[in-house]
């Protein structure tokens, strides 16, 4: 939770002023959760797009121009459809002292012994969603799949998180398969 995004203020609300503050590299956001008023605000494109590319649902430090310091989420984002690019960005203030929902990447590792012999590795899902402690949330989870077998699957009851994760997504719910070849044929039949 160590990461410092600058959040200054917004300093005009004409869609040609927001434009212009995008071909500059500051794309519009706004940060809710802070009582009842949302701050319109500017972050830095390259800043954030870092941020994003190494943990998109971390609690990161917004720092307001007045220097005032707190906890916020990346809440949505909204994305050029064509290009990617980064149009606006909504941040949520983070309460330390209660839960919170998120979703947790999961990273899967190794090569399982399913796939050397012949299965195909089929993933259905790379995330969870979990309950917990701002300070508890895990950046990301890495899962060894080595040991999974043909005609195995991984499911989300599989996965061990520590004391205090609350895991949302439904314990059934298929995460990973390995499925044989033969299966593959039949179902394309």
């Amino acid at each position: 939770m160590s990461k410092f995004i600058q959040l200054n203020k917004r300093t005009g609300e004409t869609k040609s002023h927001l434009n212009q503050a995008r071909k500059q590299g500051r794309i519009p956001a706004v940060l809710y959760g802070i009582g009842k008023d949302t701050m319109s605000l500017e972050v830095n494109e390259k800043e954030m797009l870092d941020i994003l590319k190494k943990n998109p649902r971390a609690i990161l430090q917004g720092k307001t121009s007045d220097e005032k310091v707190m906890p916020v989420v990346v809440q949505n984002i909204q994305r050029e459809t064509m290009s990617g690019k980064l149009l606006h960005i909504d941040f949520h203030h983070v309460n330390m002292t209660e839960s919170m929902d998120s979703k947790v990447t999961i990273h899967f590792s190794g090569e399982a012994i399913g796939v050397k012999s012949g299965g195909v590795l089929q993933v259905e899902m790379y995330e969870v969603e979990v309950r917990c402690m701002p300070g508890d949330l895990p950046s990301s989870m890495e899962v060894d799949i080595s040991g999974l077998a043909a005609g195995a699957q991984l499911l989300v009851s599989d996965l061990i998180f520590k004391d205090g994760i609350e895991v949302l997504t439904d314990p059934n719910t298929v995460m990973i398969q390995i499925k044989t070849v033969h299966a593959e044929i039949e179902e394309t039949a």
